[in-house]
């Protein structure tokens, strides 16, 4: 499912115009991606956690010439699924 499905999906499931949908959607995507550059983590109840952790630095290995170069460290998105959503696709 693309970002056009799942606004036609939310349209047809909310009975709203796929613009509202589409509003919504975008709204929660922007309001996510704020809360995480911020330090903190979105729970929602029976669907799952977005969170940001530390990734720390490495040597990793340039795949074209072998040499060794160095990874920095990094913050990485992550999503840990709810045991809800868990249990409906097992």
């Amino acid at each position: 499912m693309n970002k056009s499905e799942l606004i036609e999906a939310i349209a047809a499931s909310a009975d709203i115009p796929k613009a509202a949908a589409t509003r919504a959607l975008d709204a929660m995507v922007d309001t996510v991606t704020e809360s995480l550059k911020g330090g903190e983590t979105v729970s929602l109840v029976g669907f799952g956690t977005f969170s940001v952790k530390e990734r720390a630095a490495r040597t990793g290995r340039n795949p074209q010439t072998g040499e060794p170069i160095q990874i920095s460290a990094a913050k990485v998105p992550t999503f840990k699924a709810g045991k809800a959503l868990k249990d409906s696709v097992n």
